[in-house]
């Protein structure tokens, strides 16, 4: 044999010595493989035309002298926290429509909170908690929209906003919530679920929050005093919320509870390498029975399984607490998402999307919570923050 061949024949023996340790490196740490990459085009797609499905579907409130769409946490607010960054991941400055007429209808809402209809009014409760439900989405979104521009200052619908947030708050800090027996987002629970939005918006805007008013400081320690002082008793979904919003309110948990709740999510993570949102309850439906099962039959196979929303939401929010990219449990959580983006149909179209599904009713199969537009309300907030934890984690 040659020199050369013998020459060869090593080179190919260290190279397939070095795979091996390699693998076995990544198998230790239990990370698999990650994917070669993800579709954002086609997830852009995807959340456009939901927007456009939402505002054709959804619920019209007479504002001023025409109507507005009703604003959503499932399909709205993830949306606006997701669009712009990949959009700008995108290399595209210009706004998407869907985007601009958002916060025109919300623009709207807020320069006519004294006279336009509330979300609900069917009765005086709902009414209560239409505005504080209101009140507290508004500030996000206005916020949220500022932030993007790099705005040094508020704009005036975003101080109007605030306003109103400070007005409709109680005296035990937070606000009244709209209930209808639904989680994650409409139940008794999401109450502190919405005092974590108010601490997002109020930490997506510090400057302006601190100092729009004489007593915004005190307006925001009754929030801060809510949120401390019942943290220990709230589900996991609740307290992940938190920490995404502590990563901009920098002083909302301390280092021993920032620490001991990175680690209870680490652990909640499936073999798979994705979470589950059912586990991440207690889940209650009912305020006045705190029954512990939902108002319609599901499909426990679904929410048996990892999904995109809890996924989604937990691993953009470790990277925003700090968890660098090449921690094993986030990997791990990444190579979920990209491998589990997928062909979900919209109308007539299909985009890869991530799907995630209701607490509360299986709208997978017909029936009459098994509308087409609703069935895809959860896969909304799933492929928002898929998104969002995509981009962190590039």
């Amino acid at each position: 044999m040659s020199k050369a061949a013998v020459g060869r024949g090593i080179t190919l023996v260290v190279i397939t010595v070095l795979m091996v340790l390699s693998a076995r490196e990544v198998a230790s740490q239990n990370v698999p493989v990650e994917p070669s990459g993800w579709n954002r085009e086609g997830a852009a797609k995807y959340l456009d035309e939901r927007m456009d499905v939402w505002f054709a579907e959804t619920k019209k409130l007479q504002t001023s002298k025409g109507e507005t769409a009703c604003v959503s946490c499932h399909t709205v607010i993830p949306y606006a926290l997701a669009r712009p960054a990949l959009r700008q991941a995108m290399h595209v400055k210009t706004p998407t429509p869907q985007e601009v007429r958002l916060i025109e209808n919300v623009t709207r809402r807020v320069q006519t909170y004294d006279a336009h209809e509330p979300y609900y009014d069917f009765a005086d409760a709902k009414k209560v908690e239409s505005r504080g439900t209101e009140a507290v989405l508004n500030a996000l979104i206005l916020a949220s929209a500022d932030a993007e521009q790099h705005r040094r200052e508020p704009s005036e619908p975003t101080r109007r906003a605030f306003g109103r947030l400070w007005e409709t708050q109680r005296p035990d800090g937070v606000w009244d919530w709209l209930d209808f027996g639904l989680e994650p987002f409409e139940s008794a629970d999401a109450t502190y679920y919405g005092a974590t939005l108010a601490a997002l918006a109020i930490g997506t805007a510090p400057a302006f929050a601190a100092g729009q008013a004489a007593d915004a400081t005190a307006h925001i320690e009754k929030l801060r005093g809510y949120l401390t002082e019942r943290y220990a008793a709230q589900s996991l979904f609740n307290r992940v919320w938190l920490l995404l919003a502590a990563t901009r309110w920098k002083d909302l948990l301390t280092k021993t509870q920032r620490d001991a709740l990175i680690g209870e999510v680490q652990r909640a993570q499936r073999d798979d390498g994705g979470w589950s949102l059912r586990a991440l309850g207690g889940w209650r439906w009912s305020k006045a029975a705190w029954r512990s099962h939902p108002p319609g039959t599901v499909d426990a196979a679904f929410l048996a399984k990892s999904d995109g929303f809890a996924t989604g939401l937990i691993v953009y929010t470790l990277r925003q607490a700090g968890l660098p990219g090449d921690d094993p449990v986030e990997r791990r959580g990444v190579h979920w998402l990209k491998a589990n983006q997928q062909g979900v149909q919209v109308g007539e179209r299909t985009h890869p999307a991530w799907r995630s599904h209701s607490l509360n009713y299986d709208r997978e199969h017909g029936g009459s919570k098994g509308e087409p537009w609703r069935r895809l309300f959860m896969s909304d907030a799933a492929t928002a923050f898929a998104v969002l934890a995509l981009l962190a984690s590039d």
